[in-house]
């Protein structure tokens, strides 16, 4: 499926191969947590067929991605970014804001953003892992990171520095906003991991995953 917009063209399929080879997954994988065929898959990772927009979030679901990760269109890299406060990348999370810092237009391995969640934000009760590593700085307010099971509870001016392969996931137990800043680093060629941070935080519930919580309490986060 070609994409055509403002006269550049965007391969879906081809973006559909980078996002599931960049996370280690195989067709087969894929195919069972997004509910999809291998066949249907391989057609259009192959530009075969078009999928429809509810396929793409099927599968941006099972990639733990945005659905807008298969329409990107990568900007101009270069070697010094400078961003005035207000020329901020911004995208209105459910519950919070993320605000890029500059590592979309960088050349190196590094993504630098801010993100402010509401009182009971959260990633989702799955946890995401990515390549490299991730430090976050607690700016204002309390934010919970679990990484592997174990609980950290940040408040105005802690710190968090682990290696990002370890699953993780955040959120906000507090009465008020929290804000952070998150460094992403290391991380492998193509990848974008702060499409995992983007992706979770936009997640609501399903009922299946309702369920799961309340037969697995352990799944939940606790103050």
């Amino acid at each position: 499926m070609d994409l055509v917009t403002e006269g550049l063209t965007v391969d879906v399929g081809a973006r559909l191969r980078e996002l599931r080879v960049a996370r280690g997954k195989s067709m087969r994988a894929l195919a069972r947590s997004s509910g999809l065929s291998t066949n249907a898959l391989s057609m259009i990772e192959r530009g075969r067929t078009s999928p429809s927009v509810s396929t793409l979030y099927k599968i941006s679901e099972a990639l733990e991605v945005p659905i807008t990760a298969f329409f990107r269109l990568e900007p101009p890299r270069q070697d010094i970014v400078f961003r005035k406060a207000n020329e901020r990348t911004r995208i209105t999370l459910t519950r919070g804001l993320w605000e890029g810092l500059g590592g979309e237009s960088f050349v190196g391995h590094v993504e630098p953003f801010m993100i402010t969640l509401n009182s009971g934000a959260s990633s989702g009760p799955f946890g995401m892992l990515h390549s490299g590593h991730e430090f976050v700085l607690c700016l204002s307010g309390c934010i919970q990171y679990e990484v592997e099971g174990f609980l950290y509870n940040l408040e105005t001016g802690d710190s968090l520095l682990f290696a990002a392969q370890l699953r993780h996931r955040w959120r906000n137990p507090g009465p008020e906003d929290a804000i952070a800043v998150i460094v992403l680093s290391g991380f492998e060629q193509g990848e974008r991991p702060s499409e995992f941070h983007l992706s979770s935080a936009e997640k609501t519930a399903t009922k299946e995953q309702i369920v799961e919580g309340a037969q697995n309490p352990s799944n939940t986060l606790v103050d």
